[in-house]
């Protein structure tokens, strides 16, 4: 199975090459996989198209959908993930199912009660398509949407043609491994935090490693040798590398406006499961971070209503922290390739109430806490409220980060950072 699908990336590989060479002004600069319509705009023609895209899948300055209506494509559905086909919801909002403004297509919501397609959704569709920028991060719900389709593609007998995106941070792995007992939609597979692969590269792989449900597994191991290459298609990105720093066109999401938010996200979103705010509501969220009831001498901010963040945590109450945010080099000098733990050590040693700092569900369990969920495992937590240092916590992490990082190499599309 695995040569069948890296055999068709070959093939996609040489099909780049001869375009580039036949193009005497072709620069080193990076384009996503949708700029290349030569290469998979053959593969929908006259075919009735299903597109799982929000605002980020582009060429250029236009939605991808409204290019591809251009170009004569029949998109008969659009399937959209967390914040909506065009990108405006707020997080963890339900969208209903509606009309595309824009084009007239009918836009169905896959977040919220419904998470992926359903039989009678494809039952007029005859290649599916997907296109969506990730951040390269394992609470960042798109690669949970993203393996729900392939299921649902698999399922449903329909070809999928995926259309690679950079990963802003795709230079490095580091962080917990996710322990499967808390599996979540914030974290579905055994991978770590940050875990440096495209959302191309990162199909292939949960698709090569059979980590789908069990009933896509079985199908897609019962197809032929063709049709594994064409039901799981991954157009490559041009240019792109691992040691790639690519700055992000267009914000994937309301609460990561910025590289500042993006490159801090891997280190700061353990904040969403504590009482501090985790700076939605302010000009920088994962880059801001802080609470009442730390020490005032720290700095202040106000979390406020505003598009994208209508209800933040701690909304209109003066807040005292942290401010990370800065220039992209200095962030990156920050980060040193690595997650960034010592931001949740030191706001837990400074909370006076120890009790409150970690946000309580209604069950004990383990499981139940939403710390937990984005951390991956129990363990973190525990280290943190027994005063872990930061190498011995990070120290923890090793063994299985080698594992995954041994798995992540059959899957590399492009040149790793190492």
């Amino acid at each position: 199975m695995k040569k069948s699908i890296f055999g068709f990336i070959v093939a996609l590989f040489t099909l780049l090459a001869n375009a580039q060479n036949s193009n005497p002004k072709n620069s080193k600069q990076i384009r996503p996989a949708a700029y290349q319509t030569e290469i998979y705009l053959p593969l929908l023609m006259n075919k009735r198209v299903g597109v799982f895209a929000n605002h980020t899948a582009t060429i250029g300055n236009t939605h991808l959908v409204d290019s591809l209506q251009k170009l004569g494509v029949n998109i008969v559905v659009a399937f959209a993930p967390e914040h909506g086909f065009r990108g405006k919801a707020d997080a963890g909002e339900d969208v209903n199912n509606y009309k595309d403004a824009n084009t007239g297509i009918p836009v169905i919501s896959l977040y919220g009660k419904k998470s992926h397609p359903s039989a009678q959704d494809l039952k007029d569709i005859d290649i599916l398509l997907f296109d969506i920028q990730d951040v390269g991060l394992r609470y960042y719900t798109y690669i949970s949407s993203l393996q729900e389709f392939i299921e649902t593609a698999f399922e449903n007998n329909k070809p999928l043609v995926i259309l690679d995106r950079p990963n802003p941070n795709g230079f490095y792995v580091d962080g917990p491994v996710l322990d499967t007992a808390y599996k979540s939609f914030v974290g579905m597979q055994p991978i770590p935090i940050v875990y440096g692969m495209t959302i191309g590269e990162y199909a292939v792989m949960i698709a090569g490693e059979k980590w789908l449900k069990e009933a896509a597994n079985k199908k897609y191991a019962s197809f032929s040798l063709e049709e594994k290459r064409s039901h799981l298609m991954v157009i490559p990105c041009e240019n792109y590398t691992h040691r790639s720093k690519y700055i992000l066109p267009i914000k994937p999401s309301p609460n990561l406006p910025d590289m500042s938010s993006i490159y801090w996200y891997g280190s700061t979103c353990f904040f969403e499961g504590t009482s501090l705010s985790e700076g939605r509501g302010t000009d920088h969220p994962f880059a801001i971070f802080g609470s009442p009831k730390l020490p005032n001498t720290l700095f202040s901010f106000t979390p406020t209503s505003r598009a994208g963040a209508k209800e933040p945590k701690l909304k209109d109450q003066i807040c005292y922290g942290w401010n990370l945010s800065g220039t992209n080099e200095s962030i990156l000098k920050q980060i040193d390739h690595k997650v960034q733990i010592q931001w949740i050590i030191k706001a837990y040693q400074q909370f006076p109430d120890k009790d409150a700092f970690f946000l309580k569900p209604n069950s004990d369990l383990p499981t139940a806490y939403y710390f937990n969920k984005l951390a991956g495992n129990k363990d973190l937590m525990l280290q943190i409220k027994a005063g872990s240092s930061e190498v011995e916590i990070r120290k923890s992490w090793e063994p299985k980060l080698k594992a995954f990082k041994a798995i992540r190499k059959k899957y590399l599309l492009y040149p790793d950072f190492d």
